[in-house]
């Protein structure tokens, strides 16, 4: 399948009204949120701190009367430069472009499968700046095979999964974790879809380089087509 071809059909199960956060929550309420490099607001933000860009995220829902931030796909963000996982200091390999959708709202927030799905695999992703606990589930709808990736989970969303475990679409999969599990970050979902896992189990690049960033785009196509925030 085509990489327009297969953006097409997840737009199309996006009409669906597909959802991972609560079902009830309305679209009014989601605020879209820019943490780009050129977002000047963040220039005086000190965006390594898990709890100043917390505040800023607070800040910028409450203002926009919203109940949970969206956005980031493929956003170059300098947030990723306090951990030596992404930043190498060579401008085309520095992997700071984001491939996911993330959504921040409280820790502890129920997350739900927007699709029939099974586990593909889960791990806690202990590196500084990493996902911490995550969720990646195989699904196969009208014979296209593919995959999404749930990160920032809390610790017990994997405690009790199995690989092969199945999930229809709108059950709790998982809740986010905090701070101190979730990579160090203020608590949010980071989620992907990806066509192809390159035989990665538990784990998939959410950030890429420029240099990769072509073969990385036709991998891992905007989550919003299926969520049409």
């Amino acid at each position: 399948m085509t990489s327009t071809s297969f953006e097409q059909f997840l737009a199309d199960l996006g009409t669906q009204s597909l959802y991972v956060l609560a079902q009830n929550i309305p679209k009014s309420d989601y605020v879209s949120l820019d943490l780009s490099v050129t977002n000047e607001q963040l220039k005086n933000v000190d965006v390594s701190s898990s709890n100043r860009l917390g505040e800023f995220v607070n800040s910028h829902i409450a203002m926009n009367k919203g109940k949970v931030a969206f956005g980031g796909y493929l956003e170059k963000r300098g947030i990723y430069n306090r951990s030596d996982y992404f930043n190498d200091q060579n401008p085309e390999t520095e992997r700071n472009i984001h491939l996911g959708l993330d959504l921040w709202i409280a820790t502890e927030t129920p997350i739900y499968t927007p699709l029939d799905g099974e586990v593909h695999s889960f791990q806690n992703n202990t590196n500084f700046g990493d996902y911490g606990p995550t969720i990646i589930l195989k699904h196969q709808i009208e014979n296209v095979e593919f995959y999404t990736l749930y990160g920032h989970l809390s610790v017990a969303s994997i405690e009790n999964l199995h690989v092969g475990q199945t999930f229809k679409r709108g059950d709790q999969i998982a809740t986010l974790g905090a701070a101190n599990v979730n990579g160090d970050y203020p608590p949010h979902l980071h989620f992907q879809v990806i066509k192809d896992m390159q035989h990665h189990t538990g784990d998939y690049p959410g950030v890429s380089s420029l240099q990769d960033l072509m073969f990385y785009k036709e991998n891992c196509p905007d989550p919003n087509l299926l969520l049409q925030l």
